[in-house]
């Protein structure tokens, strides 16, 4: 099963997508994939990333991977993609087909995945170049992402709207 859930900052789609992963992982612990490139130096990040694997230390096993996501999933368990949007980010100088191969790679798999998508594309359009790249690859892979999940959810303010 592949499910999707998307939504903006804080708004309480990492809950709602570790809690799927737990229920369709009740015999094991599911796999929490973490994309953030920890190279930026950002103390801030750091802190967060500390106290998140800290409350799921429990219940997930952590892998961060920022780029090589097809690489991590090849059994049939159960897997969380935290985020997307990092995903994306990170990979902002490859073309986009290699992202179109990767998600393709991800869609086959046979395993429960998660993903977590940051929702930036309801603003205006930036005013530079890179930004510009992210918020349309963005949306591009969030397409992608619902076109093959057997649910989709949008969430707002904790609420889970199902969409597919």
């Amino acid at each position: 099963m592949k499910i999707l859930y998307f939504g903006g900052q804080k708004s309480g789609k990492s809950k709602l997508a570790e809690a799927k992963a737990l229920m369709l992982s009740p015999k094991e612990k599911p796999t929490y994939i973490a994309t953030y490139d920890n190279s930026y130096n950002d103390v801030e990040m750091k802190e967060r990333i500390a106290k998140h694997l800290l409350q799921r230390q429990d219940t997930f096993r952590s892998i961060e991977e920022p780029l090589n996501l097809e690489r991590i999933i090849s059994k049939k368990e159960t897997y969380l993609i935290d985020c997307i949007s990092m995903w994306i980010l990170n990979t902002l100088n490859q073309p986009i087909e290699e992202l179109f191969k990767t998600l393709k790679e991800l869609e086959e798999k046979e395993a429960n995945i998660v993903f977590v998508l940051n929702d930036v594309t309801s603003g205006i359009i930036p005013l530079n170049k890179e930004s510009r790249i992210f918020v349309d690859r963005s949306g591009i892979v969030g397409q992608k992402l619902a076109s093959f999940c057997d649910e989709v959810y949008e969430v707002k303010l904790g609420l889970p709207i199902k969409i597919k």
